[in-house]
């Protein structure tokens, strides 16, 4: 069935953040009896197995999150119960009352969805017992405390491999893209072709976003992390590297965009193309040595220092071809900075920039 698939990821939970989340609860249980022996600490067990998150952040925003929505909805329900009585119907009452109140203060999912089960069980269970709500709250804080904890002191998660991969993909991406313009420059090109290089160059905008959302993963897992001094270099260097990344994908896509409007077959007639050429093999390698840890089966080797290095004379182009030769010069430059981390212009957030040659000026200008 289709929806089959959606009840799975394609990777699992690491066994160690498994392992932490059995701990968190089992200790939440055995402290909470031990204190509360009346009744089983169902809800001290819930909110421990809640509260372990990827980061030590989240945990303690999970933390509040279950106490206030468990407050919240007890106070809401003692109020209910002490105007109304024990009628049935109070329960009603109070899960539409429980809504509108997180709605009212803005709360989030889990703090509005937390009220009104809190209410419901208290009308509905404690009404027999008359320190249910109160039992009810102390499980919750337990629970919270002990998964925060659990999750702080017992080897704290640190997102700082996917932040790694993430932006090695893209720089080896990006490398890719220049590598396939080259390619397209050097050979004659069809439709076909020519479309199929700008859906892959336009496939690294998604790629950009992952790896923007797994450095910042990365920076919110250290927070409040007792393992944030050992990473935090290594991190500020990925997000480093992601924002001189960032620019080159619009500089990438512009330049392939360029060439796919503005193609023809006599484009390999011109003497400039073939050192073009070089040059965005030159910036592709230049790409990988930023990721130069990355494994060896996903990058090519490189040399140990940057190669883009030589500046371009170029001569005066077909007046068909000076917007593509302009553009392709102008985003190399750029690309050329941004790798070597020397932009002073900044992003520009276009798809390419054409500059036309003086058409009164014969000789060469270089850029």
């Amino acid at each position: 069935m289709s929806f089959v698939p959606s009840l799975r990821t394609r990777s699992r939970l690491p066994i160690l953040q498994a392992l932490k989340t059995a701990l968190s609860a089992v200790l939440a249980w055995t402290i909470a009896i031990s204190i509360l022996p009346a009744q089983l600490p169902v809800f001290a067990a819930v909110a421990a197995l809640l509260v372990v998150q990827p980061s030590v952040n989240q945990s303690f925003g999970k933390a509040l999150e279950r106490t206030l929505g468990v407050i919240t909805g007890v106070i809401v329900a003692t109020i209910i119960g002490l105007v109304f009585g024990d009628n049935t119907w109070i329960v009603l009452l109070a899960i539409v009352v429980s809504i509108l109140v997180a709605w009212l203060l803005k709360l989030g999912p889990g703090s509005a969805n937390q009220i009104p089960i809190s209410a419901m069980l208290v009308l509905s269970i404690g009404s027999a017992t008359p320190d249910y709500a109160v039992d009810r709250i102390i499980e919750t804080i337990i629970g919270a405390a002990v998964g925060l904890i659990i999750n702080a002191l017992v080897v704290p998660p640190v997102l700082l491999a996917p932040a790694k991969r993430a932006v090695s993909d893209l720089a080896i991406a990006c490398a890719e893209g220049l590598d396939r313009l080259a390619d397209g420059l050097s050979t004659t090109q069809t439709g076909t072709s020519l479309m199929d290089l700008l859906v892959q160059a336009r496939a690294l905008r998604p790629m950009r976003a992952a790896a923007e959302q797994a450095v910042s993963q990365g920076e919110e897992s250290l927070m409040l992390n007792p393992r944030r001094s050992r990473h935090r270099d290594e991190l500020e260097a990925q997000r480093e590297i992601l924002e001189r990344l960032q620019p080159i994908v619009t500089r990438t896509l512009g330049m392939t965009r360029t060439f796919h409007d503005h193609y023809d077959d006599t484009l390999q007639e011109e003497p400039t193309i073939e050192e073009i050429v070089t040059e965005l093999r030159r910036a592709g390698h230049d790409l990988r040595l930023l990721v130069s840890e990355a494994p060896v089966d996903r990058a090519p080797a490189t040399a140990e220092l940057p190669i883009l290095t030589a500046p371009l004379v170029i001569r005066q182009p077909h007046p068909l071809h000076w917007i593509l030769i302009g553009s392709l010069m102008e985003d190399l430059r750029r690309v050329h900075d941004e790798i070597v981390g020397d932009d002073a212009d900044g992003d520009s957030g276009r798809e390419g920039t054409a500059e036309r040659p003086n058409d009164g000026q014969p000789g060469d200008r270089s850029a």
